[in-house]
């Protein structure tokens, strides 16, 4: 499939569910909720199915376009979501009946009848950006969740998925949207608890393999110990990769008495999907992740050999 060959199919439907990924981030929504409005300023009827697990942080965005209860679609949508195993579970009935994937990553396990997957792309929301131009005109409306969706997955422009497509796109955006309280509210403040936890995360890192490997944990412990929320937790593995000297950041959250969920942020030197890949994830060459079953010593010991392994390879 082609931009344009994914427009048509979205033209072609009617009554459509949009579904997003477990811990959702601002990439599955924004993306989600721009193409829901794309789709009813198209006069169809489109709806997100709620994500019980979204944060304060996202909500606003997505909090306008949930399908209502007992709510049947004739065409289902996946925007970022990368293999069926990262679909909420009240998303159950429908994975396998999803007519169409939208994903930027470059493990897509290409679950649904047909998908659309560019690799080379910052975030999802530059994908529908690519396919909402062609289907309608970009209003303020759909601009705001799309540059959600695109500042949210770089990093407000900083991490290495990063390209001149992204500013440009960025910048035609803010064409149509202020964004000044958006960056504020995603980038530049942050909950004391998140500060507090922060600091523990640091206090208690392990630097490995001279330093270019560090290791951050979030023990159920200390999430309990702090009152933190979901919002207070989420892009806290961007910490790890701030640490100076290191390529290799390391998150281990602890979801539940065992089990962890892993988060690399990596530079050149180690392929972050293909470390995840041992480990039954995926992702992307520089971010990437897994969920794995064991304590967080087992987990450590496992993730710290798939490095070894990947950069030995």
């Amino acid at each position: 499939m082609n931009i344009s060959d994914v427009a048509a199919r979205l033209r072609g439907m009617d009554r459509v569910l949009i579904l997003t990924h477990v811990r959702p981030d601002g990439d599955t929504i924004g993306s989600a909720a721009a193409l829901c409005r794309a789709l009813r300023d198209l006069g169809k009827e489109a709806h997100l199915l709620y994500n019980p697990e979204i944060t304060a942080t996202y909500e606003p965005y997505a909090r306008e376009y949930w399908a209502p209860e007992g709510w049947e679609p004739a065409f289902v949508v996946s925007t970022d979501v990368a293999v069926p195993g990262l679909l909420t579970d009240n998303a159950a009935p429908y994975a396998g009946r999803i007519d169409l994937a939208i994903d930027h990553h470059p493990s897509h396990s290409y679950f649904a009848a047909e998908s659309y997957v560019d690799a080379s792309a910052a975030a999802c929301g530059e994908i529908l950006w690519q396919v909402i131009r062609e289907l309608t005109p970009i209003t303020p409306a759909i601009a705001l969740p799309l540059y959600v969706a695109i500042a949210t997955d770089c990093g407000c422009f900083v991490y290495s998925n990063t390209t001149p497509r992204t500013h440009r796109i960025a910048a035609e955006l803010m064409d149509l949207i202020d964004v000044s309280a958006v960056n504020k509210s995603l980038f530049r403040t942050k909950s004391k608890v998140r500060l507090a936890m922060e600091s523990r995360m640091v206090a208690d890192m392990e630097l490995y393999d001279n330093d270019r490997v560090v290791v951050m944990t979030i023990p159920l412990h200390l999430r309990r110990e702090m009152h933190a929320t979901e919002a207070d937790i989420e892009e806290l593995s961007s910490l790890a990769a701030l640490v100076e000297g290191t390529d290799c950041a390391i998150t281990l959250r602890e979801l539940r008495p065992g089990t962890i969920k892993i988060s690399l942020r990596t530079g050149p030197r180690v392929n972050a999907t293909e470390v995840c890949a041992k480990l039954g994830g995926g992702g992307h060459r520089a971010a990437a992740g897994a969920t794995v079953d064991g304590t967080m010593d087992e987990v450590k010991l496992a993730v710290l050999r798939a490095v070894e392994e990947v950069v030995g390879a």
